[in-house]
């Protein structure tokens, strides 16, 4: 299903994505851990390029473009995860997503789907870790 194109651009997407608030949580960096191996980085690789994250100026923030729509559905799904994992869902990385979607032919209103249930998600969490 992916690419070699596909991982590479999986990846960078992620690490664009985590980048946007200038800080780098624990919970994002093991869901961007867990992508990498699961697309077949080296821990080596990812553990290097978590550290000169936040300091790398060559990252351009594009919007990704993946070989199908499925593989983007799948990249939005873990896109959304990491962006509500530091509590911080911003308008930047809503924009963002939003254009990742568009620029691979998926349709906004599955994305906002995707959206709503995340937060949903985000909404009963924190609502049952309060009692």
């Amino acid at each position: 299903m992916f690419t070699v194109p596909d991982k590479s651009a999986y990846l960078k997407g992620l690490l664009v994505l985590a980048k946007m608030d200038n800080r780098l949580f624990d919970s994002e960096k093991d869901i961007i851990r867990e992508a990498a191996n699961r697309l077949g980085f080296s821990s080596d690789f990812s553990e290097e390029t978590l550290k000169s994250l936040l300091y790398n100026d060559y990252l351009d923030d594009n919007p990704v473009k993946f070989s199908d729509e499925t593989v983007a559905e799948v990249f939005l799904n873990d896109g959304l995860r990491l962006a509500y994992a530091d509590d911080d869902f911003s308008e930047e990385q809503s924009e963002w997503l939003e254009k990742i979607a568009e620029a691979n032919n998926v349709p906004v209103t599955r994305l906002e789907r995707l959206m709503s249930d995340y937060r949903a998600s985000a909404t009963q969490t924190h609502s049952a870790s309060a009692h």
